[in-house]
């Protein structure tokens, strides 16, 4: 089997290409977006990129066309010579990860299906839409404070109104300067509500997302964020393996004698932990005879709140993976009849 390792770029991509024994058959640079029409014309290979913004697609076309894909973890790349005596090409590049791969079997990466990519994508432009509100919204705060001015507290979608309100009653009125900010906001609100509607409307025709949304405090961005950060709910052997990976279980920093638990390892997709945390906050609020809410109360009695809540999200996390996996809707008392059996 031929290894064709390719050094990703944007216009144009580095390409070597190694026998089986090692020897160099092909080198060469080749524009990224005809990649596919290179790796067609080779036989049945196996294709290593490094994890990069082009690499999935590159990957989806090598698989099409019956390949072996290894995206290789971009943490992994330096270990293997990548980079070594600080000098670094695309063609040395290339070069290494071809003639590790003849010698190794690469480890890979997991490569999302299409719709996972596009339910990511979709949350990704809804939260860059949501971060920029934030952003002008401070802004204009911040330039009330310098005028010793203080509206009232309220929902981020009523603040051009609130604040118009409230210059009305000043002599100088609103600047153009933070009118011009308004205005903005104001049609990032109206861009924001789509959005959501989006993501409604796609969780409302996934019948995996309903079944999510059937546990309290679940809406329709955490189930979406959530099963596209999973893809597949079978390269998972349990609700640990789940936890870990999002990010969620406590970390450690131990050596000889000295045993020492950290935080949790944060190593997840971090706006997944956080879709988490806020529904945990959520059904703390709404759901408080809800015994993982009763449970997280036992904790917070211990550790204090914040502690309790990521604990919850940890449950929450488990508890997804396995309505998930056995096809069934949230059961509040289920810990309490497996218990009892």
């Amino acid at each position: 089997m031929e290894h064709v390792a390719i050094d990703l770029g944007g216009r144009e991509s580095q390409v070597c290409v190694r026998a089986a024994d090692g020897t160099i058959l092909d080198e060469r640079l080749w524009p990224t977006g005809k990649l596919s029409g290179y790796l067609r014309k080779r036989p049945v290979s196996r294709v290593v990129v490094e994890t990069s913004a082009e690499a999935f697609a590159v990957a989806d076309r090598a698989l099409e066309q019956g390949h072996e894909v290894r995206v290789v973890p971009a943490t992994l790349v330096r270990s293997l010579g990548v980079g070594a005596r600080g000098i670094k090409t695309d063609r040395r590049d290339a070069q290494v990860l071809s003639e590790v791969s003849c010698r190794i079997d690469l480890p890979s990466v997991h490569v999302p299906s299409e719709a996972s990519r596009s339910r990511k994508s979709m949350c990704g432009a809804r939260e860059a839409l949501v971060d920029t509100r934030t952003k002008l919204i401070n802004t204009v705060r911040g330039w009330l404070r310098t005028q010793l001015l203080k509206i009232p507290s309220g929902r981020s979608e009523t603040f051009p109104k609130r604040v118009r309100d409230k210059l009305v009653s000043e002599p100088d009125g609103s600047p153009e300067f933070i009118e011009r900010l308004l205005v903005v906001l104001e049609k990032l609100n109206e861009q924001i509500g789509e959005a959501g509607k989006e993501l409604e409307q796609l969780a409302q025709q996934d019948e995996l997302c309903q079944r999510m949304m059937t546990a309290p405090g679940v809406g329709a961005v955490t189930a979406v964020r959530y099963s596209a950060a999973l893809d597949e709910v079978g390269r998972f052997a349990g609700a640990h393996a789940v936890e870990s990976y999002l990010g969620l279980t406590p970390g450690e920093n131990s050596s000889s004698t000295r045993k020492r638990r950290t935080g949790i390892t944060k190593a997840g997709p971090p706006k997944v932990r956080w879709a988490l945390v806020q529904a945990c906050w959520a059904m703390r609020r709404c759901r408080p005879d809800d015994p993982l809410v009763q449970w997280a109360e036992q904790v917070e009695q211990r550790r204090g709140k914040r502690i309790a809540i990521v604990a919850m999200a940890r449950k929450l996390a488990g508890i997804l993976y396995a309505m998930w996996r056995d096809g069934t809707d949230y059961d509040p008392h289920y810990e309490a009849r497996k218990n009892k059996t």
